[in-house]
């Protein structure tokens, strides 16, 4: 009697559902003034990169980087069969704010990649290159820091636009910009991806060489809080 008890107790526990295991990845903007463009979080198979430092940016990420535009590198993700959340925060991610996205955990896609466009910059994002995803229980915490595209002058002037090959900044969400600004440069010697030098700015709101204001726009690495929930 005992011993038919067991196997069917056994039996009760293989029929039990099994809890589904996810990965929960929350990504805070840590920035005074600086907006994050609607973010990209994938989920991918080792060997994917959507940038790598020090190698020229692909095409898609050169949208991305100079005016927001995710949709080719998430072509790029979908081919490979990527988990992917687009847009998580809705919208663009304000100062002190957070979004999150929720992927299956197992499979092939264990590598986790972030991107996003900073705005007002010409070509800076935060970035994530291929992290491999713990695969213990547990809460893991990072750091991310802006990249420079490499892909167009750091001239600092907001004239609307944010198409790949044309100069300028399409925007400043946070409205704290200058305008008349003469430009910090028309050059770019690093045409590789790097890690941004951030902006100058000035405080002249009529003039000046940038039409960033230094005491909103000014920004020190990290950019970007990430936390990794394991389940």
């Amino acid at each position: 009697m005992k011993k038919t008890l067991f196997f069917v107790f056994a039996a009760l526990l293989l029929a039990a559902p099994v809890k589904a295991q996810n990965i929960t990845v929350e990504v805070s903007n840590l920035t005074h003034g600086i907006y994050f463009t609607p973010l990209l979080v994938a989920a991918h198979p080792e060997g994917t990169h959507l940038f790598q430092s020090g190698i020229p940016a692909s095409v898609n990420l050169q949208a991305m980087a100079e005016g927001g535009e995710i949709s080719g590198l998430i072509s790029d993700l979908m081919a490979v069969s990527a988990d992917i959340a687009d847009n998580p925060a809705g919208g663009l991610l304000g100062p002190g704010l957070s979004a999150s996205a929720t992927f299956p955990k197992g499979g092939k896609n264990d590598f986790l990649s972030i991107t996003a466009m900073l705005l007002p910059t010409n070509d800076g994002f935060v970035g994530l290159d291929a992290l491999e995803i713990p695969k213990p229980k547990g809460v893991y915490t990072f750091y991310l820091n802006a990249y420079d595209a490499g892909t167009e002058a750091n001239n600092e002037i907001i004239n609307g636009g944010g198409a790949p090959g044309v100069l300028g900044i399409p925007a400043d969400p946070g409205g704290n910009n200058g305008t008349g600004g003469t430009g910090i440069t028309l050059t770019e010697k690093n045409k590789t991806v790097h890690i941004h030098r951030g902006v100058l700015g000035d405080t002249d709101l009529n003039g000046g060489p940038s039409d960033l204001t230094s005491t909103a726009h000014r920004w020190l690495n990290p950019v970007a809080k990430l936390v990794i929930t394991v389940n």
